[in-house]
């Protein structure tokens, strides 16, 4: 019971998320996130200041509100509310049609720039202040094919064949104004002179200006129309200013002002143009039908005159009494708008479908006017058949009169309006632009920005590696797996110096001062180490016999420091140590003694050497070591081999202590063959290295060979932030074991 509550405690503190060791972590690497971070800065500094300014040109248009050119069609079109046009003369503003004849008219699809320096180029060439308009600037780095400013060409002509369409071709200016062209890939297409139509290999170029040093080269490319009208068409941005306002704001941005200046006033002149086309082409489509239905206007006004007189004359009578003129006037008035809007539905037939809003509308004024047409028809029936018939013939005349007058006189005004037609659209502001202050790049905010990314990748990197590495990182740890921890073994500048000065020197340094314990015997990771050597001299006093076998879950964990520094501070307290290097794959302990691996265990255990000459004194009084030996080919196989237990017996007798330095365990199973023949086992684990399940695995695994280890040494240890409020800090950590009863 009190297993599983131990064990469901465990796993909800592993599921806990610690703040306090997440913020130390962070702190831990200070230098590594500030470094980042300063890193993106001066990144974010050094493009703001070398990216290329891009401005922005403005320019305002007005939208006027357009009467019909039909009869009453505005005021049926004001009685209706509709919409404002703004969203339709937008679209028409970035229509193909608009922005393309502006493509064509400044011929956007010719590029034509000075090479600069990639990266630095632009940015010197465009700080260059010419005394003079025809001065250039000096070659940096002696690259005089570059630009480096007041470099200029005006090309005026280039047509390419379809191959070479988007190919970016390479001008290269020389002398007395001659130019050479080039191809992509270097070739030769033609030689040239400024001002003249120059044509080869289907190519057709004409310049009229080049003012560059000669050799230096210019970058020119015919690109496809298209692609060049939907460039800009994405480039230009159009909006209304306030809801129903008519009135346009057109925006084009890039690096050059003078460019985009001409190219949004060239756009918007474009559109009206288009605009002053439109209207005048609608004014031209209603002048031709109204004089399309003049001549039957004026057939049907002929026969009603006819008709009338020809009544008057048989039947005597010209009066017409008050009554009937009165119906007479109103009916005039009813069947003259009657007419007129049918007129309108004719014309709206070839705009509108009848489900369109405006035609709906039109239809329920002719209903209206049909209606009272037929109350009116009732009056007229209780008049005497002379006046209804007087009545009738009157009121076509009157109204094809009116009719007649009305066409006439609107065909007049549309001629003129065909003739004389301004437009709906004026440019209230031609482009302008602020050349003080461009819209690009905001500098404090990319600086910001990428100075605020650098803290957080360099952030999240910290802590996902922290994820990911989830080494050991306190004492407490190991022991919840309950083994004993012995030392704690701080880590030490001094030795990260040794070992860098030994691999410089090729494994071999001069004496034993290669120890830590001896070139730096008050070292905090040393006197973790005689903290040890007590605990140990507890620990063994119920062993089997006088053997330490060393070994860890993994390499690089400080085995061979552990075991030689441990060596040389027991034998410094008096007793005969023998540190042997039962590592016959990658053992290194000589490196420690200078002394050359070859004569060692493996020479031994082959019955090549004694054992006399196998031992070798040391410097340090009373400690002596035996090397690796030759590499052997069966390493396992040797130390399973009697001569090993033979060996250690002989070791036994002649030393107060055997230590014995093995591989790793997970890597090779030599250490556990050690372990059986060792009275005490011990395994050395490292600060961030070695998960807390990787020890597990190490100790279950001698413990299924039937070693019991006895405790580890965390090895390594930094002083971090991250466990300070675990630990409190350290001046120096030493652990000692404590037995349990």
């Amino acid at each position: 019971m009190q297993t599983n509550q131990v064990a469901s405690q465990d796993n909800n503190d592993d599921d806990e998320i610690d703040l306090l060791a997440l913020v130390g972590t962070l702190l831990d690497h200070k230098w590594l996130i500030g470094g980042v971070t300063a890193l993106f800065m001066a990144g974010s500094v050094a493009y703001s200041l070398l990216a290329e300014p891009v401005y922005r040109a403005n320019a305002l248009i007005q939208i006027e509100k357009k009467s019909s050119g039909m009869l009453g069609l505005s005021e049926i079109s004001e009685a209706l509310g509709t919409e404002s046009k703004a969203v339709t003369e937008i679209e028409l503003i970035k229509s193909r049609n608009v922005v393309g004849k502006a493509v064509d008219r400044l011929r956007l699809d010719l590029q034509a720039e000075p090479r600069h320096l990639p990266a630095l180029g632009k940015a010197v060439a465009r700080r260059f202040s010419p005394d003079s308009p025809d001065q250039l600037a000096e070659p940096l780095f002696g690259l005089d094919d570059y630009a480096w400013g007041g470099e200029r060409i005006d090309l005026r002509e280039l047509q390419v064949p379809e191959h070479l369409l988007d190919v970016e071709l390479t001008l290269v200016a020389g002398e007395a104004g001659s130019f050479t062209l080039f191809d992509d890939e270097d070739n030769l297409i033609l030689q040239g002179q400024v001002g003249s139509d120059v044509a080869s290999n289907g190519v057709r170029i004409q310049v009229r200006e080049l003012h560059a040093r000669p050799g230096t080269r210019f970058d020119l490319m015919r690109k496809k129309r298209l692609d060049t009208i939907v460039e800009y068409q994405e480039l230009l941005a159009v909006g209304e200013r306030g809801k129903d306002s008519g009135i346009l704001s057109l925006g084009l941005e890039g690096p050059v002002p003078d460019k985009i200046s001409h190219i949004l006033d060239e756009i918007a002149q474009q559109f009206v143009r288009q605009n002053v086309e439109r209207m005048s082409a609608e004014a031209a489509n209603s002048l031709e039908f109204l004089r399309s239905q003049l001549p039957e206007v004026r057939t049907q006004l002929e026969r009603a005159e006819a008709a009338l007189n020809d009544f008057q004359r048989r039947a005597q009578s010209i009066d017409v009494s008050l009554e009937t003129q009165a119906v007479l006037d109103k009916s005039v008035a009813i069947e003259t708008k009657l007419t007129e809007l049918k007129f309108q539905q004719a014309e709206f037939d070839r705009k509108f479908t009848r489900q369109h809003p405006t035609y709906q509308a039109l239809l329920r004024q002719i209903d209206e006017l049909t209606r009272q047409q037929r109350e009116l028809s009732g009056s007229i029936r209780n008049l005497p058949e002379t006046q209804q018939e007087v009545l009738r013939l009157s009121r076509d005349v009157e109204v094809g009169t009116q009719i007649y007058t009305q066409l006439l006189n609107k065909a007049q005004e549309l001629d003129v309006v065909r003739a004389g037609t301004v437009g709906n659209a004026r440019i209230i502001d031609t482009a302008a632009v602020d050349t003080r202050h461009p819209v690009a790049p905001k500098k404090a905010l990319i600086v910001a920005i990428a100075t605020l990314l650098g803290g957080l990748l360099a952030s999240a990197f910290v802590l996902v590696r922290r994820a990911l590495n989830r080494g050991v990182e306190s004492p407490e740890e190991i022991e919840k797996l309950g083994l004993p921890v012995y030392a704690t073994v701080p880590l030490s500048e001094q030795q990260r110096t040794f070992e860098t000065i030994l691999q410089k020197a090729g494994g071999r340094k001069s004496g034993a001062s290669a120890l830590l314990s001896v070139a730096h015997p008050h070292d905090l990771a040393v006197e973790a180490l005689r903290s040890l050597r007590t605990s140990l001299h507890f620990a063994m006093l119920e062993a089997s016999n006088n053997r330490i076998m060393i070994s860890g879950p993994s390499p690089g964990v400080g085995k061979s420091f552990v075991s030689s520094n441990l060596a040389a501070i027991i034998a410094q307290a008096g007793q005969r140590v023998l540190l042997v290097d039962a590592d016959l794959r990658k053992g290194h302990l000589h490196r420690f003694f200078e002394i050359e691996p070859e004569g060692g265990l493996s020479n031994l255990l082959a019955r090549d050497v004694t054992f006399e000459q196998a031992v070798r004194e040391t410097r340090i009084p009373g400690l002596s070591v035996i090397a690796r030996g030759k590499i052997p080919p069966n390493p396992s196989e040797l130390l399973m081999h009697p001569n090993f237990g033979a060996f250690l017996e002989q070791a036994s007798a002649a030393f107060d202590l055997v230590i014995v330095d093995t591989p790793p365990l997970l890597a090779v199973t030599d250490a556990a063959i050690v372990g059986r023949l060792a009275g005490t086992s011990l395994i050395v684990t490292r600060f961030g290295v070695n998960p807390a399940k990787e020890v597990e695995l190490t100790v279950r695994r001698f413990a299924q060979n039937g070693i019991e280890i006895k405790g580890a040494i965390f090895n390594g240890m930094e002083k971090r932030a991250s466990v300070y409020g675990k630990y409190g800090g350290y001046s120096y950590y030493q652990y000692e074991y404590k037995s349990e009863k």
